[in-house]
């Protein structure tokens, strides 16, 4: 058939890697706008010749729960066993998502119907998620984005499509009987190629800029010439009822992470320890996916990605320990365009006419009768980015004939993220880990917390492409009234003054792309006892060495929330061995249990001034609701474990006192002076409290639970038709311990994590000794989405029983499994 050598294939790549390199800069194939051509770390590759496949081989070992350990001699053959085990286990979510990065969900499910699943672009309805996708994911931009990957990643989105397919054809050939009921039979079950990898890839990176305008860039369209502009007066009054949404990656607070890294000083040993708990998607394209990928002598990472995404993005190797959580810092700005007289398709620039440019997309629908039609929108760019309606903020930012807005997202000229990942998966020391994500610059917006073994040291950073808008530049381009009120409003956001060439971001030559801050000028700690983030501002990483000084567009944030504070404390009480648990410092033993222990500090900090206005007034008359729920918030220990009795009526109570804007307030508010210890008490009035009290025993009496009942009757996982008590809590209650529904507890199912929950998703606790690493892991998710998989359920009873487990690294540790099953994979030749 012609088949290539594989060495030979392999050899001719490398000297095309090779040529690229001498030739430097202005060989590289396909610069996208706004990228620098640097001396990269990683040289680019020569494309991948799909149309003469090389053979392709992988080991994939699977453990306990289903872990896989995938092995193969090449990037192409260890992508071809991610994919193929990927597709085992989450076949019909990952089809559903490459519909969804295609464009083609209006085509197969309907135009009108909303998105089954939360994800970083929330849940719009299918035919936005389809212009988004096509307009920002067009084939422009695969083509740069493909064009600046190292051979590595080509290779591995070459051969994870291979896997993904070769599967998925296993399936529509009648194999597999019984799994991926779902899907199997389905019109969108299809195969995909490298460029669908890439669009996962980049849908990813955009999660935190232009995935928080989905229907506001899907629908934006130049405005007519006859709409006025608002006064003045009007445009202030509605800016100040403007409600502007969560904007960082994830879309709600809460989906973010935990992630401490504790130095020797803490340890006791010559190596450092890392706590990583990402609060992530439970369901979806989005969630997470354990594996350990292996290339002997060049590659053998343990740790977890998204699903589509052919590389580790947190985990370990033999050196490094590393974990990630959503940065404070924006990652897109907004530019205020001068339209000009007569042509609202027209913007000026410095007073020259500049035209944006149209580009016309057509999108397939199915009607509800079955048949199908066509919905054709142009949508238009302009030189900062798309043109965007931000008229569901509020009417005073709607397009009219003088002013629109466009949106740019510095991501959009970031393709170094996957290749970073793959360099870190490779590092061999803290400090070369280090150095790599500072030459990279390319996290699109995460923060970077990591340790190494026989390194004392921790390390926080807020390293990635960031948009690089000094105070001298915001001040004198963020001028107008309705400017500087929306960049007040949506705190962080430059928003600038788009009719002068001179109000883009800036430009360094330090940088690695045009419009993104040098390296030198973000956050970073290094520090021997410990460094964190709870999803807070980078100040205080380390309370005992704020961080101060860094531009405005990294503070997004007022204050500390209640569950980064918590997680502060329990560090230094754990330091100091003040929790309860064996011993100081942090060991592994001890770090696991504390991030399971399910405290509430919104209970502890407050729960005594609920009891006191609710339930020490002789004089109010008593009920026995009211002394149901007195009786139940007494007695309960301020956890929410699975058995712990209160928790689900104080979770009830403190969203309606959330929400109530008379009746209560802190006794000593929120303090930039005391962030870690306000805002402290509560002031509240007394029939406020008892009446609040009781509508939330109401709410609970709704989903048919008592004042005590037990945390796990609301909170928990139905799997394999079994409801799986559940422990943890919110964000906003206070919870370190993270399991959040989307539900109301007085909903019909509870708080169940059933539907599109968030909270601990893929969980590891990693430290180094003679032997190499040693992690404690959980998939809290499950590794499988398909109802038939004997891997559906039991990675998240396991973690009910808040058993972790010893994830197997070395081949010996791997072989030795109990669990263990050995998949030998072959293409075709």
């Amino acid at each position: 058939m012609g088949v290539q050598d594989p060495k030979q294939e392999r050899n001719r790549v490398r000297t095309a890697v090779a040529a690229l390199a001498i030739l430097g800069p202005l060989a590289l194939p396909g610069c996208a706008p706004g990228m620098k051509p640097t001396n990269a770390p990683v040289a680019q590759a020569a494309q991948i010749d799909e149309a003469a496949p090389t053979p392709l081989h992988a080991t994939i070992r699977r453990t306990a729960y289903g872990v896989p350990h995938i092995e193969s001699a090449d990037w192409d053959g260890l992508g071809y066993g991610y994919g193929y085990a990927q597709a085992t286990d989450d076949l019909c979510t990952l089809a559903d998502g490459f519909v969804t990065w295609h464009g083609e969900r209006s085509r197969y499910f309907g135009a009108a119907e909303h998105m089954p699943m939360y994800s970083t672009i929330g849940r719009p309805v299918n035919l936005d998620a389809d212009f988004y996708h096509r307009f920002l994911i067009d084939d422009a931009a695969i083509d740069r984005f493909q064009s600046q990957q190292s051979h590595a990643i080509q290779a591995l989105a070459h051969g994870y499509a291979a896997g993904y397919d070769r599967y998925m054809k296993e399936v529509k050939a009648g194999g597999h009987a019984g799994a991926h009921v779902a899907c199997r039979a389905a019109p969108w079950l299809k195969p995909i190629d490298a460029r669908d990898v890439y669009r996962r890839m980049l849908a990813a990176i955009y999660a935190g800029g232009y995935a928080r305008f989905v229907h506001a860039v899907a629908n934006a369209q130049p405005p007519s010439s006859t709409v006025a502009q608002m006064s003045a007066r009007q445009e202030s009054v509605a800016l100040s009822e403007a409600k502007v949404p969560y904007l960082q990656a994830g879309g709600a607070a809460g989906i973010g992470s935990n992630a401490i890294a504790f130095g020797s000083a803490a340890t006791g040993t010559s190596s450092g320890l890392l706590l990583g708990n990402p609060h992530w998607f439970w369901r979806g394209p989005d969630r997470f996916y354990q594996v350990q990928l292996t290339i002997p002598g060049k590659l053998d990472v343990s740790g977890a990605a998204f699903l589509g995404a052919p590389v580790v993005m947190i985990g370990f190797n033999r050196d490094v320990a590393w974990s990630l959580t959503v940065s404070s810092a924006r990652r897109f700005g907004l530019f205020r365009l001068a339209l000009a007289p007569g042509h609202t398709d027209t913007y000026l620039i410095d007073g020259k006419p500049e035209p944006m440019r149209g580009e016309r997309i057509s999108v397939e629908t199915r009607n509800a009768d079955g048949s199908t039609g066509t919905i054709t929108r142009t949508l238009y760019r302009t030189r900062f980015g798309p043109l965007v309606d931000l008229s569901g903020l509020s009417p005073a930012l709607a397009a009219n004939a003088q002013t629109a807005f466009a949106i740019r997202d510095v991501n959009a000229d970031n393709a170094r993220t996957f290749d970073t990942f793959l360099r870190w998966d490779r590092a061999d020391s803290l400090e070369s880990f280090m150095r790599i994500t500072r030459d990279d610059a390319s996290m699109p917006w995460v923060n970077t917390l990591a340790v190494g073994r026989n390194d004392a040291r921790a390390w926080y950073a807020d390293i990635g492409a960031i948009p690089d808008v000094p105070a001298a530049l915001a001040a004198h381009c963020t001028i107008e009234p309705i400017a500087r009120a929306l960049a007040a409003k949506a705190r962080g956001v430059p928003v600038l003054d788009g009719s002068r060439a001179a109000c883009n971001w800036a430009d360094e030559p330090a940088a690695r792309q045009q419009g993104a801050l040098p390296s030198v000028r973000m956050p970073n700690l290094v520090r021997r006892d410990y460094v964190a983030n709870m999803n807070n501002s980078y100040e205080l990483a380390n309370p005992v060495a704020p961080l101060a000084g860094y531009d405005a567009i990294f503070d997004s944030q007022n204050g500390l929330s209640l569950r980064a504070q918590l997680g502060l404390q329990m560090i230094r009480a754990r330091i100091e061995g003040r929790d309860g648990f064996v011993g100081k410092g942090a060991d592994s033993a001890s770090v696991r249990a504390m991030t399971l222990d399910s405290r509430a500090l919104s209970a502890e900090r407050f729960k005594a001034d609920v009891l006191k206005a609710a339930c020490t007034d002789e004089r109010a008359q008593q009920t026995p609701t009211l002394d149901a729920a007195c009786d139940a918030l007494r007695n309960w220990n301020d956890t929410g474990n699975a058995d712990a009795r209160g928790a689900n009526l104080w979770d009830a109570f403190w969203s309606h006192l959330q929400v109530a804007k008379t009746g209560w307030s802190y006794t000593v508010p929120a303090s930039v002076s005391d962030p870690l210890n306000t805002p402290r008490g509560l002031t509240l009035d007394a029939a406020f409290a008892r009446e609040t009290l009781i509508a939330a025993v109401d709410d609970l009496h709704r989903a048919h639970l008592a004042p005590d009942s037990p945390r796990g009757a609301a909170l928990y996982a139905t799997r394999a038709g079994v409801r799986v008590p559940m422990f943890g809590g919110c964000t906003s209650q206070g919870y370190f311990t993270a399991a959040c529904s989307q539900e109301h507890v007085d909903s019909p199912d509870g708080l169940a994590l059933d539907g599109d929950p968030n909270g601990n998703s893929y969980m590891q606790v990693v430290s180094f000794d003679a032997d190499g690493p040693q992690a404690w892991t959980f998939l809290t998710t499950s590794l499988s989405d398909d109802p038939a998989s004997p891997h559906a359920g039991d990675y998240t009873q396991r973690y009910a029983t808040k058993s972790w487990v010893r994830i197997p690294y070395t081949r010996e540790q791997i072989d030795a499994d109990p669990a263990l099953s050995v998949t030998e994979l072959n293409s075709e030749r």
